[in-house]
């Protein structure tokens, strides 16, 4: 039984994969066509960010169409091939059912569109500065967002209960409404955060659903299993094209949406906290923009001279292939640690 599973699961993440490698050609023909560049952020807002960046300016966007495309388009093609074929080998790939898979798949969906309507705007110089939707609108639609995932999980699902590692399992009522809208919202944008050097928040994010992954498969949510597995293959395709240098960038289109997912995924599973130690690197991203933004404001000082974090590695002389490689290293080890706990307090041992 788990050998044919991880069998499909393996068939899956395989043809998100050469889906999304084979597409990769058409759609940077594309991109570069309609000159979808990035725009760098001005001199004058951010003089060492703008130094070490501008030779990227003009760079398409909006790659994360490469990966929830595929994975789109595998859960139709499967759902919609098990209606005429009912048995069977093709039957048993469909990994879209409304118990596991649906929620995370629709909340995907619709924050890439979000984020992909966000990348258009900023290529096109629309909104704020010219920089597509203000960051305040942005939370209020990914917010809005979160709430749904949030509502559908209480009143639907009817589910209330968060889990706090190795202390127990807490009914916590319609707080549980407001907790899964800040996860959501947090975990898109720390994915943000990380998005800003070639190859960093691809290769941090394969890691992360890949512990997530393993977390399903052992608590028997095979679909979410391998919905993750499915995202997985569609990031290796992209990292491939997105290595130094970056043939295009994720985007919001890409960051925000798999972001979120990661967030619903962790709420399926009941997992959130163990998130501070899978994804780790995002962690530290986003307490690095805390920390800067919060000593600005009160002391009137930098404590990086860049933030994120990765980018004041970057402004102190380390090559950003080095950055970014180390990166995923200290992910790979954070998103074994997090399965190892996970593990242990499931009373694996």
């Amino acid at each position: 039984m788990e050998t044919a599973l991880i069998f499909k699961i393996g068939i899956l993440s395989v043809a998100s994969f050469l889906i999304a490698f084979f597409s990769a050609p058409l759609l940077t023909h594309f991109l570069y066509k309609y000159k979808m560049g990035k725009q760098i952020r001005d001199s004058k807002s951010a003089p060492i960010f703008a130094a070490l960046h501008k030779g990227k300016s003009g760079t398409p966007t909006m790659g994360g169409l490469l990966i929830w495309v595929p994975v789109l388009f595998l859960a139709l093609l499967f759902s919609i091939l098990e209606i005429f074929l009912p048995s069977g080998f093709i039957s048993n790939l469909n990994f879209l059912t409304r118990e596991q898979t649906l929620l995370p798949l629709g909340i995907m969906v619709f924050a890439a569109i979000i984020g992909l309507i966000d990348d258009y705007l900023g290529v096109r110089k629309i909104g704020p500065k010219g920089g597509g939707l203000s960051v305040l609108y942005r939370l209020g639609l990914y917010t809005f967002v979160s709430l749904i995932g949030g509502l559908w999980f209480y009143f639907k699902l009817d589910w209330d209960v968060f889990h706090v590692p190795f202390v127990g399992n807490f009914e916590i009522g319609l707080w549980y409404i407001p907790l899964f809208v800040f996860i959501l919202v947090a975990t898109a944008f720390s994915v943000n955060e990380a998005d800003g050097l070639d190859g960093l928040a691809g290769g941090a994010l394969a890691t992360t659903f890949a512990a997530l992954g393993a977390i399903c498969f052992a608590q028997g949510k095979f679909e979410l299993a391998a919905l993750c597995g499915v995202i997985m293959g569609a990031l290796v395709a992209f990292l491939w094209f997105n290595i130094n240098p970056a043939r295009f960038f994720m985007g919001d289109t890409g960051a925000m949406s798999l972001g979120i997912t990661v967030g619903v995924i962790a709420m399926l599973t009941n997992t959130a906290l163990f998130l501070l130690i899978i994804g780790f690197i995002f962690v530290v991203d986003t307490l690095s923009v805390i920390i800067q933004v919060s000593s600005k404001k009160i002391r009137k000082k930098k404590v990086f001279l860049s933030a994120p974090i990765h980018h004041h590695f970057q402004a102190i002389g380390w090559p950003e292939p080095k950055i970014v490689m180390r990166f995923w290293l200290i992910s790979s080890i954070a998103a074994v640690v997090g399965v190892i706990l996970f593990l242990l307090d499931s009373g694996w041992y």
